[in-house]
């Protein structure tokens, strides 16, 4: 079927909520391209005149394509080589989507995309639908062909499982920035009293390299652990340049709503560290290094201003 201008412009129209959901399901901003892209399509070969309401068809096409990217996705983390984490996106990304509420900017979080992961596909989108963009009940009900009062109990078991998992972290930029110049200080200073003083004793640091660059398969725990491992990240030594691959720069930034260190050689993001910053310190470090998840932030990075760096390691 050849589209009308009009009906390209209603899907064009939907695409940023689209990406957005479809982010917020995968937690890969490729996959969700991919999603949004199989969408179309189907909109291309539908009769379109006879949806009656738009908005809802797309939707409901675009979570049936990610409940199969869903299922498969669970076999492919059961061989992925050490820590996942998602594909970060970085301030100012529009497939971020809506930022108006607490709920919505942590739903984006790498935090509760990693608690996502273990919830049921079904209870992830009834969570990312109710919980980041509003839709009624009914309207999710409708989606996933079930009774609104189940919908309502996977709601409910789904938000149980996120809360039980993690703390709000809503902090102020402000008060974000401080704490985080004040870990690139103690990062720096070659010592680690400094570091432990300014996380939560139940920090944990995670790396997610793919297979594709050295980290650790499992996750340092403890303040004293994270702050060793931390410390020996940011000492400068010729085995750090190594691994960097060259001189590198580290900009304070924010990906996913959070504070976040991206680390960049010659202009190319190679790390985007998010910091999970409690009202007790810092509770978590969660660094993206998979290059083939650094894509995205590479290609917004060029073409933004960042300033100077907060640190060089040469």
């Amino acid at each position: 079927m050849v589209l009308t201008g009009n009906q390209i412009d209603l899907f064009e129209a939907s695409m940023p909520r689209l990406k957005a959901i479809a982010y917020r399901l995968l937690g890969s901003a490729s996959d969700a391209e991919d999603a949004v892209q199989d969408t179309f399509l189907r909109w291309q070969s539908a009769d379109v005149d006879r949806i009656e309401v738009p908005e809802a068809w797309l939707t409901k096409v675009l979570t049936n394509l990610c409940l199969n990217q869903l299922t498969s996705a669970r076999a492919r983390r059961e061989t992925y080589v050490g820590q996942w984490l998602p594909e970060p996106l970085l301030a100012g990304d529009p497939m971020l989507g809506p930022a108006d509420t607490v709920e919505q900017r942590e739903s984006v979080s790498f935090a509760v995309l990693a608690l996502m992961e273990r919830l049921s596909p079904n209870e992830r989108v009834v969570y990312v639908l109710r919980e980041a963009f509003g839709y009624p009940h009914r309207r999710i009900a409708e989606i996933l062909d079930i009774t609104e009062a189940y919908g309502q109990q996977i709601f409910h078991r789904a938000k149980k499982h996120i809360a039980d998992g993690r703390t709000r972290t809503e902090i102020d930029e402000a008060a974000a920035r401080r704490i985080v110049d004040e870990f690139l200080t103690a990062a720096t200073s070659g010592r680690t009293e400094p570091l432990v003083r300014l996380l939560t004793a139940d920090a944990v640091a995670i790396g997610d390299g793919g297979g594709k660059v050295p980290a650790r398969t499992r996750p340092f725990e403890g303040a004293v652990a994270v702050a060793k491992f931390m410390r020996s990240l940011f000492t400068p030594n010729q085995a750090a340049r190594n691994l960097l691959g060259g001189s590198a720069e580290i900009h304070v930034s924010y990906a996913n709503g959070l504070p976040a260190l991206v680390v960049t050689v010659d202009g190319r993001v190679i790390g985007v560290m998010c910091l999970e910053i409690t009202a007790d310190g810092i509770a978590a470090f969660r660094n993206q290094a998979n290059p083939d998840k650094l894509e995205r932030a590479t290609r917004q990075w060029a073409a933004t201003d960042h300033g100077e760096p907060a640190l060089r390691i040469n």
